[in-house]
């Protein structure tokens, strides 16, 4: 254990001197150029944060309806969608969260829909379970939080969990060690052992798995969340073809 630490701590250390050396061997010009790098980001930067607050970014919003999606995802490369419907109280949970994370996260826009006023989106998108978070980025599907399962399977989560799962597609931001869930880094750190992400729960898509692997067989063995079936008969009439197609590429 001593010679792994010692390893370590001289492997940083020759980082540290490689960065230090590099920086005492840069000239005026080279000072200068990296001054005007960091401006233009910073100017890219502001001009991002000015789309996107003017698409709404920073607010959390309930949509009246589902044609409301097909705006979205033109308008935002990274959305991020709560379907709830108004007798879940876990619903009321995510809310909390999502209200503080949204101002915070200007890259993502954070909405939600009811479920049960959309079921031709709550089915292509296969919405089983109440509360699901779906993730897409740039039009893409990429990943679904369904109900808490994921989330420690408690109602007393931390708004840093649910950052932090969020964060597993890169559909927001987040600078902290998404290998481990944060009420579980003190551990990790004690313990010296971590579970990789790709390896866990997190990285699948299968909701046929998902649904089989939380265990969720009817609405006895969910609290606070409901099964949401959607008949094909209930389709809304109001969508376009060009928006029905939109739907295809999401399935």
């Amino acid at each position: 254990m001593e010679n792994q630490l010692l390893n370590v701590t001289q492997a940083i250390e020759k980082q540290v001197d490689a960065a230090i050396e590099q920086i005492d061997n840069l000239d005026v010009n080279d000072l200068e150029q990296l001054r005007k790098n960091r401006v233009k980001e910073m100017q890219k930067l502001e001009e991002l944060k000015r789309e996107w607050l003017k698409n709404d970014h920073g607010k959390y919003e309930e949509m009246p309806e589902e044609k409301c999606f097909f705006d979205l995802i033109k308008k935002s490369d990274n959305l991020i969608i709560h379907f709830f419907t108004n007798s879940s109280e876990r619903s009321l949970i995510l809310d909390k969260h999502l209200k503080i994370l949204a101002p915070k996260h200007l890259e993502a826009r954070f909405v939600k829909f009811n479920a049960e006023k959309c079921p031709f989106l709550a089915e292509r998108l296969k919405i089983k379970v109440i509360p699901t978070i779906v993730l897409i980025q740039k039009t893409i599907l990429v990943d679904k939080v369904v109900g808490f399962t994921q989330l420690g399977n408690r109602d007393d989560f931390s708004t840093e969990t649910l950052e932090w799962r969020l964060a597993q597609n890169e559909v927001i931001k987040y600078e902290g060690d998404l290998t481990t869930p944060p009420d579980q880094q003190e551990n990790k750190k004690s313990k010296g052992y971590g579970k990789k992400i790709r390896d866990s729960a997190y990285d699948r898509d299968d909701d046929d798995l998902d649904i089989e692997e939380y265990g969720i067989k009817n609405d006895n063995n969910i609290k606070g969340e409901s099964l949401l079936q959607v008949k094909s008969s209930a389709l809304s009439t109001e969508l376009t073809p060009e928006e029905l197609a939109e739907l295809e590429l999401l399935d």
